[in-house]
């Protein structure tokens, strides 16, 4: 009986040493069925269109929507790129306000404002309004979840997800 209890117990003691961890509860997941994606898009704002530019997109269940406007889009200066939402603060106290919807199969970027947009002037329509260039950007949920990146920094967001930028 006494060398079966000890047996019992070295076997008790055993199994124990061998279970136990360094109580990393982490769990990681791999998502190889998501990726880091960019995609440009170009169009102006007006009347005609409500202000709105859409674009076709697939977007997973699992992707965050990132989109940035080009703030030299109306001249010949290299891209500037600004995080969505944005408002810009013009002369008057007028504001006009840059935006985005979205759901799985469409981007919508639109423009609203404080005043009637059909007031611009032709330097200001340029500026804000015509041939404004955006990059949406879709990036994987699951990887930024615990990301040190600044997202409103377009060059930290496509050096974090490893994506090549393009002009």
């Amino acid at each position: 009986m006494k060398n079966y209890f000890t047996i019992l117990l070295m076997a008790i003691f055993g199994f124990l040493a061998v279970s136990c961890t360094d109580r990393n509860d982490e769990v990681l997941v791999d998502d190889n069925d998501t990726y880091p994606m960019m995609r440009d898009i170009t169009g102006t704002f007006n009347s005609g269109n409500s202000y709105t530019i859409s674009q076709g997109i697939n977007i997973a269940s699992t992707d965050v929507v990132l989109v940035y406007r080009n703030i030299n889009s109306g001249s010949s200066g290299t891209a500037v790129w600004q995080l969505l939402p944005k408002t810009e603060y013009l002369s008057n106290g007028r504001e006009l306000d840059y935006n985005f919807l979205f759901d799985t199969a469409n981007i919508e970027i639109y423009t609203e404002a404080n005043f009637d947009q059909a007031t611009f002037t032709a330097a200001e329509a340029t500026q804000y309004l015509n041939n404004q260039r955006f990059r949406i950007v879709l990036v994987p949920a699951s990887q930024g979840k615990n990301a040190d990146v600044n997202y409103s920094d377009y060059n930290s967001v496509i050096k974090f997800y490893n994506i090549p930028d393009r002009d």
